[in-house]
């Protein structure tokens, strides 16, 4: 894209706001705020384009950018294109920008995102006539267009998120602070909580929380209790006032919000299937103990997308909007959930090898919980391996197609209930079957949460206690 877009009229270009973004870094604003995200070529304007371009330079030389410094650093045929496009010398025209410059270098940083915002409408609206230009041959192929357009426009978007969402130049001087200021923090509140609490306290115990920047990977076999753990553990984070995000990719928000239900009703001591309720076997006083209790969710910061086939750009979109919501509600989103990975739309870079598929997967997510500074809670399905063993206790091999699951994960736990298996054995051997029966009633509301990896921690298991059929998980000890 080129500075003839100004002449030729194309829709909505302001150029005020390239020229208020040079003005102010004329009058002494800081350069080093924006280059970061806001590269030349951001310039629509070729004449503005080549005036960044000489104002980094002089930052980088000089240490200024001086009207004077600019004008000297611009390159020979600079006279010719000024004199083309404003009808005036260069030291003419900057000396003009510094002068109808309005806001200067306090709003610098909020000006330069608006250029890079203009820049990305008017490539989105180029990339809309190209769309138009090549679908309206009925000879192109409709599947290799949208997946063009698509790559492009989150190529153009990216560039929206380029602007760190987090300070991430640190000296260890202030990482240190930090550190020390939550470790203070947390010993003043009584608390083993450093980042977002798991609602579990042998868990934060072992963990000090979910931190921020870091993925969490949950693994389990069907039915071992992904979702209602991922469903508790969201739950009680969004009740110390998180902002929690839960892209469910398998299962309706109304599903998901059943569970919730029965799980915070558990607490009123009401214990309710979730699946008496959704299938319409609950009774009416059952029904009616269930809302009272789930009236404690009216407020919870905890949003769900329930949208299935997502690939990695839209998660960061739909992460992006829930980000916002949060913000607005008064309670900044510090932890988001995906359920599961595996159920994620992979791009075709990969197309047929699983293994390389799901690395990029999780290589994304983890740039995602960095990018955003939030605790990312994914959940991951095990491969069948686990059943051909005698003891069905999952480990990191067994993660499905694992690719670099285990190595961008800070935190790999595995779900395990021997119950599930102790019941799949009913009536396969006789002479024990008496033993299968006790030891099932022993460990019937027993989950197990193994921890495999731990970056900054211990390894070891975790006894909890769980009740399937309510989709209630709580620390064990309470309930033995």
């Amino acid at each position: 894209m080129t500075g003839n877009v100004e002449q030729n009229n194309q829709p909505d270009f302001v150029p005020e706001v390239e020229r208020e973004v040079l003005g102010a870094l004329l009058l002494g604003g800081d350069i080093r705020k924006v280059s970061s995200f806001l590269p030349p070529d951001h310039f629509v304007v070729d004449a503005h384009r080549v005036l960044f371009e000489a104002a980094c330079s002089a930052a980088e030389q000089y240490g200024s950018c001086r009207p004077n410094i600019v004008a000297r650093l611009l390159p020979p045929e600079s006279d010719a294109l000024f004199k083309q496009r404003f009808e005036q010398s260069p030291q003419a025209y900057i000396a003009k920008l510094a002068t109808d410059c309005v806001y200067g270098a306090p709003r610098l940083d909020k000006t330069a995102h608006a250029v890079v915002a203009q820049w990305a409408r008017l490539k989105a609206a180029e990339e809309g006539l190209r769309l138009h230009a090549v679908a309206s041959d009925a000879g192109n192929d409709a599947d290799k267009l949208i997946k063009d357009v698509s790559r492009n426009l989150d190529d153009i978007a990216s560039h929206l998120r380029i602007g760190p969402k987090r300070k991430t130049l640190i000296t260890l001087a202030e990482a240190t602070e930090q550190a020390l200021a939550e470790a203070e923090d947390a010993i003043n509140r009584g608390s083993d909580v450093t980042g977002v609490t798991w609602g579990l306290t042998d868990i934060n115990r072992l963990t000090g929380g979910l931190h921020p920047g870091e993925m969490v990977i949950i693994g389990a076999r069907p039915s071992m209790g992904k979702t209602a753990f991922a469903v508790s553990v969201a739950v009680r984070a969004a009740k110390s006032n998180a902002g929690v995000g839960f892209i469910s990719l398998e299962m309706s928000s109304a599903k998901l919000a059943i569970r919730a239900a029965t799980d915070l009703s558990y607490d009123w001591n009401i214990k309710v299937p979730y699946s008496d309720l959704i299938a319409g076997r609950a009774s009416k006083e059952d029904l009616e103990k269930i809302k009272d209790a789930s009236r404690e969710v009216n407020g919870l910061p905890l949003i769900i997308e329930e949208q299935s086939g997502l690939s990695i750009p839209d998660i960061r979109v739909k992460l992006e909007i829930m980000a916002e919501r949060c913000e607005h509600a008064g309670s900044p989103l510090k932890m988001f959930v995906v359920d599961y990975m595996q159920l994620i739309r992979p791009t075709n870079r990969y197309q047929g090898n699983k293994t390389a598929e799901v690395s990029e997967i999780s290589f994304g997510l983890r740039n995602i919980a960095r990018e955003y500074g939030v605790a990312l809670l994914a959940l991951s399905q095990l491969s069948r391996q686990v059943e051909s063993r005698d003891d069905k206790r999952p480990q990191l091999s067994d993660l499905r197609e694992s690719g670099s699951i285990e190595q961008d994960a800070e935190l790999v736990a595995f779900l395990y209930r021997e119950a599930y298996y102790l019941e799949k054995a009913k009536g396969k051997d006789p002479e024990r079957e008496s033993d299968r029966i006790d030891r099932l009633i022993d460990c019937q509301n027993k989950l197990e949460f193994i921890v495999a990896k731990q970056r900054n921690g211990a390894v070891k298991t975790v006894d909890l206690f769980v009740d399937i059929a309510c989709s209630a998980v709580r620390n064990a000890v309470r309930f033995q």
